[in-house]
């Protein structure tokens, strides 16, 4: 990867920051990465790492012949609109939206999970789905291949960044002024109640009875995996700045032991097992900010249907659940 000339869109983004943050990590030198946003004006600059800073690219008039490769960390409605102009440049493509979603020749891949399902991406496209599903699916990655996974009920506590820098300052600007004693009316434009020191049930809009976020990892599941699993999320933002902690409920296709799903879980790459059952002997959010693993506590067995078990699992969702995935899903492309 180090010699391929990659370009990040939506760098602007927390997520974008991100992934520039690991492409610096991982050697790729500055010289070799194109910074891109939205009407980003002349002269616009982002850091890269310690000592380099990029050049913001205009993404509406970028020519993607200049790089082979790019990761787009955008929103649905850009990846739709400039999605095609890169592949129409022989431009390799990972997309952090779920524009894609309905294409049948757009594999979604969590590396590590499904990697061998990088044969299908016939267009040179690939799509990873939201940060809180790579967060679930990666910890029972070799579970799924030994003892099958039936269903899935999942809560979830995700942070303010899910929406970006927009709602993690709200949430400042709400503690601070519970803080001074001051007034909180017309401090409410992202979310629709407040947000400091209470929880929201309502990650994304709502699809009938359920949300965006929770329908999304249903299918997204379903399309890593296959149709067979059942997904059955409940999501929630919490008042955090970075991070997200699942509790997750698992039945399997065949007889387990939590033994046994522990020793698996722990071969898994980019998963650590933190688990004692002693106050403090788990991970939580503020102890995982910057790190790019899921780290799983609280494996126990779960007696109320049979073949189950359960666990809780935490993670950086810029780091560990968007831009390490997406960065090692562009070298599974590339190398393909």
């Amino acid at each position: 990867m180090n010699k391929v000339k990659i370009a990040v869109a939506g760098v602007q983004d927390s997520r974008g920051r991100e992934i520039l943050n690991l492409l610096e990590e991982k050697g790729v030198k500055a010289e070799n990465v194109f910074a891109l946003e939205m009407k980003a004006p002349l002269g616009t600059m982002v850091s890269y790492g310690e000592d380099d800073e990029l050049d913001v690219y205009n993404l509406e008039d970028f020519d993607f012949s200049q790089v082979n490769a790019a990761i787009f960390a955008t929103n649905a409605e850009v990846s739709k609109r400039y999605v095609p102009k890169a592949l129409a440049k022989n431009c390799k493509v990972v997309d952090c939206s779920n524009a894609f979603f309905a294409d049948d020749d757009v594999p979604m891949m969590v590396s590590g999970v499904n990697d061998e399902n990088i044969k299908n991406a016939k267009r040179g496209l690939v799509a990873v789905p939201s940060a809180n599903v790579t967060q679930m699916v990666l910890p029972l990655a070799k579970v799924f291949a030994q003892f099958g996974v039936k269903r899935i009920v999942v809560s979830t506590y995700t942070s303010t960044s899910v929406y970006g820098k927009e709602a993690m300052d709200e949430l400042f600007a709400q503690v601070r002024k519970i803080y001074m004693n001051d007034t909180l009316v017309d401090d409410q434009s992202v979310f629709k109640k407040q947000i400091a020191f209470n929880v929201i049930p309502q990650v994304e809009e709502f699809i009938g009875e359920e949300t965006a976020a929770e329908w999304a990892m249903n299918a997204q599941t379903k399309k890593i995996w296959g149709g067979n699993v059942k997904v059955h999320a409940n999501c929630a933002i919490i008042p955090a700045f970075i991070g997200c902690g699942e509790f997750v409920n698992v039945e399997c296709d065949k007889e387990v032991d939590v033994d046994e799903i522990r020793k698996l879980m722990k071969q898994t790459k980019n998963v650590v097992v933190f688990d004692k059952n002693v106050d403090g002997g788990y991970v939580t959010l503020t102890d995982v900010q910057g790190e790019n693993s899921v780290y799983v506590s609280r494996l126990r067995q779960d007696a109320s249907v049979e073949n189950g078990f359960s666990f809780w699992c935490v993670a950086d969702n810029l780091c560990a659940g968007t831009a390490q995935n997406a960065v090692a899903v562009l070298d599974l492309l590339i190398q393909n």
